[in-house]
């Protein structure tokens, strides 16, 4: 379960709706009861059911069927149905559809490349970035879970990952290797990694002590060799392929043997194609 706070869902729907829904007013509709209904229009795996859910409560409409996040449906099949005033519904109407959109789309994005990186190597987990689009983070992050891949840092406060530019201000890579035994010391619940670019600085490191290398930028076809030499050295060390993994080339990355694959592209995926429906009174035969 992924906590999103109502007062993100109360922005949502003021981002939407500032004042009042102008087209409804006007056309003096808003106290007739209705149903609203959203449906998939291709393969899609849910995310933030629940948060729409949650807008459709907040302008007044009663949700009657929900579908759970994570649950992975084929075209045409509705998932979520409220009824209410027409008011209300129009309300919720966009920042539902528009959350559920993007985010179902993330979800969705994720599932894939989780099935293409694992049908290479089944052991090979995906992890995504903190690169999130700002201001979507509490829904990429129960996005992606929803698709089968983690967090690979929710922030810089929780794990140790040291790129070039730390180093740079610590005296280079020699220097901090000397300095690794403090460094683990101080943070024993750790796990201490190191970013690198290239292949003289990963064998360096392979016999150091460190706990992990994240390989970035480097050529799948040069990785496949670096891994499997790595691991021969020292075959507990942990890792990660990052930089430019997309679905065009992450089954050539899982294939190399690394531990994980760190990617941003989920946050970017197409989003996901919602049919939403409202009918006056009756409703539909099929809520879900």
């Amino acid at each position: 379960m992924v906590f999103i706070s109502q007062q993100f869902i109360e922005q949502l729907i003021q981002e939407d709706v500032p004042y009042f829904d102008l087209t409804t007013q006007v056309l003096g509709i808003g106290d007739r009861t209705g149903t609203i209904r959203f449906t998939t229009r291709t393969k899609t795996v849910l995310a933030c059911t629940e948060e729409s859910a949650s807008i459709l409560r907040q302008v007044g409409a009663e949700v009657i069927a929900i579908l759970a996040t994570g649950q992975i449906l084929d075209a045409g099949v509705p998932f979520l149905s409220a009824t209410g005033n027409a008011a209300a519904l129009h309300l919720a109407w966009k920042p539902a559809q528009n959350l559920l959109e993007y985010a179902c789309g993330v979800a969705t994005k994720t599932y894939n490349l989780v099935q293409l990186a694992q049908a290479a190597n089944q052991d090979v987990m995906l992890y995504t970035t903190r690169k999130v689009i700002p201001g979507t983070k509490p829904i990429a992050v129960k996005a992606i879970l929803a698709g089968g891949a983690y967090p690979h840092r929710l922030g810089v406060s929780e794990t140790v990952l040291i790129f070039q530019q730390h180093l740079n201000f610590l005296g280079g890579i020699d220097s901090f290797i000397q300095q690794l035994p403090v460094i683990k010391r101080q943070v024993k619940e750790k796990k201490v990694i190191v970013e690198v670019k290239d292949m003289a600085t990963a064998f360096k490191l392979a016999t150091s002590g460190i706990d992990g290398i994240q390989f970035d930028k480097v050529n799948a076809e040069a990785l496949a060799e670096a891994i499997s030499q790595i691991k021969s050295i020292n075959p507990t060390l942990i890792t990660l392929a990052a930089g430019g993994i997309n679905d065009a080339n992450i089954a050539n990355y899982a294939a190399t043997g690394v531990d994980g694959l760190v990617l941003t592209a989920p946050y970017y995926a197409q989003p996901a194609d919602i049919q939403v429906e409202m009918v006056c009174r009756g409703g539909f035969r099929d809520l879900l």
